[in-house]
């Protein structure tokens, strides 16, 4: 993989939020993000935590299995 530049990540992150959220709610989303002291690292850590391996695999399978092909 390429490293891409800090513009570009932000570019496609913002993209990204757009595609999943729209307009409205990823603003919402950065929104809510920056309104509160934010530690993403733990955040993520107990977003899954609840699942087993299994389960997120499958999770992560089924959402690469739906996506547009590029």
């Amino acid at each position: 993989m390429t490293p891409i530049t800090d513009s570009e990540i932000k570019q496609q992150g913002l993209g990204a939020l757009i595609a999943a959220l729209g307009e409205v709610n990823a603003e919402r989303f950065i929104t809510l993000l920056n309104r509160e002291p934010f530690n993403y690292t733990e955040w993520q850590k107990k977003l899954f935590a609840e699942l087993s391996v299994h389960t997120l695999s499958q999770l992560a399978m089924d959402v690469r299995n739906t996506a547009p092909t590029r």
